[in-house]
């Protein structure tokens, strides 16, 4: 089932095509120009049928300029003028045509055929060499990933060399990334806002992800350096301002803890609410546990953090602590160390549903994955900015899998509970949160 809005658009293609394109009410096939397509399976005789379809179209094309042949026409725009070897687009490849040349009848020059034009752009060529090489197929076995044409096309088909489809990968991430770092973020109403690093050879990319009001999750840049540091992250945070992000409202921050990532939010950000990744606290925990005690440690971890209050969990987070501050005063510290903010999302009152999602930085860690799962077979970094293309390339198919958050309906609650944290009423905002869920 189709929505309505997808019918109109595809019939207003269909008219813009046909606007511009003379496409013939009826094309006689030759059937024995392509009998020997028809062995090689249904898709390759389909090939067959369209290319000769195709061919009828620049006909028709060069007779609505130049009205029908051997008929004089005074009316006419143009004149035949030969033919000459061209090529069109079929799937993922080049295929050689050959189409009718018209001539101005004012002798102004060559005139176009629309047909052609369409036939031989090559966008869908920059399309599919990115699909095939995020999808993990090397530019070298570009040719195994296309569809069986025929023998005849795969015969004289181009552009399915090494080069070119790396020079066409080469351009389509770059216009990804232009596309990401130029998007307008003037109208996004921000809730919460995510930030990571993801390291691609030896270079570091900075990744920001944001949550509007509705529940829908934005990539929002991109920022490439040697390290996670607070300089490249600010400088990050700093051009999503530039492009439009409002940054005076109050908006809820989830980092993992780094020291740079909290500097930059709170430099750039004027009302940031810090909740830092519960998932993250626990494992640094852990890490400075013996493996006998890290399994306790880690269940009344998450039990204080899904408890009913802050209040409630930080007592029960507080005697952890003190019953390790003996045996390991590391791992006491740590857990003591940003306790208050790792509690943000039960502080705010905020239900188990959406909850779920701001505890922890999961939700960017994701789009993370989906990054390094398409440049998985990458062998060689050669520098930042081949990291930063592949970077965009993955957020942008990230972007397509997304769907909105867990719980997204009570993102209006938390948006008056990020505003009551600055009037200093985050109780009652809490309160009246639940009195409206229930």
């Amino acid at each position: 089932m189709s929505n309505t809005y997808q019918k109109k658009s595809r019939r207003a293609q269909a008219g813009s095509l046909s606007a511009d394109v003379a496409v013939p009410e009826q094309v006689v096939v030759s059937m024995a120009e392509i009998a020997g397509s028809a062995r090689e399976g249904l898709l390759a005789l389909a090939v067959g049928t369209g290319l000769q379809v195709m061919a009828a179209i620049f006909d028709e094309d060069a007779a609505a300029l130049c009205g029908p042949e051997g008929r004089h026409n005074p009316d006419r725009a143009g004149y035949r003028h030969g033919s000459e070897a061209g090529s069109v687009t079929l799937g993922g490849r080049r295929v050689p045509v050959t189409w009718p040349r018209v001539r101005a009848a004012d002798g102004s020059g060559e005139l176009h055929l629309p047909s052609y034009d369409l036939f031989s752009s090559t966008e869908v060529l920059g399309r599919m060499a990115l699909e095939r090489m995020l999808a993990g197929l090397s530019s070298r076995r570009y040719r195994a990933g296309l569809e069986p044409a025929g023998a005849a096309v795969e015969d004289a088909a181009t552009a399915t060399s090494k080069s070119a489809v790396s020079r066409r990968f080469v351009a389509a991430t770059e216009t990804a990334l232009a596309e990401l770092m130029s998007r307008d973020l003037s109208g996004l109403d921000l809730v919460a806002f995510m930030v990571d690093g993801v390291h691609f050879g030896e270079s570091t990319c900075v990744v920001a992800l944001g949550i509007d009001a509705d529940g829908v999750k934005h990539p929002l840049g991109v920022e490439e350096g040697s390290t996670e540091n607070a300089t490249v992250v600010t400088d990050l945070i700093t051009g999503l301002r530039d492009r439009g992000l409002d940054v005076s409202q109050p908006v809820l921050a989830v980092l993992d803890g780094a020291k740079a990532l909290l500097r930059a939010v709170k430099d750039v950000f004027d009302k940031p609410v810090i909740q830092r990744c519960q998932e993250h606290k626990i494992r640094n925990v852990k890490d400075k546990l013996p493996e006998k005690l890290r399994a306790v440690a880690e269940k009344r971890m998450r039990q204080a953090c899904h408890a009913e209050s802050a209040l409630k969990a930080e007592a029960e987070l507080t005697e952890l602590a003190r019953e390790l501050d003996k045996t390991h005063p590391g791992a006491a510290a740590s857990l003591r160390e940003g306790m208050t903010e790792t509690l943000t999302v039960l502080r705010l009152a905020v239900p188990p549903t959406l909850a779920r999602t701001l505890r922890s930085t999961n939700t960017i860690e994701s789009m993370i994955e989906i990054c390094r799962e398409h440049s998985k077979n990458v062998k060689r970094w050669r520098d930042g900015t081949m990291a930063l293309r592949w970077c965009a390339a993955g957020m942008a198919k990230a972007r397509k899998q997304f769907r909105r958050v867990n719980g997204h309906l009570h993102l209006p609650k938390l948006r008056d509970a990020l505003g009551a944290h600055f009037t200093g009423n985050v109780t009652a905002a809490g309160q009246d949160a639940d009195v409206r869920a229930a």
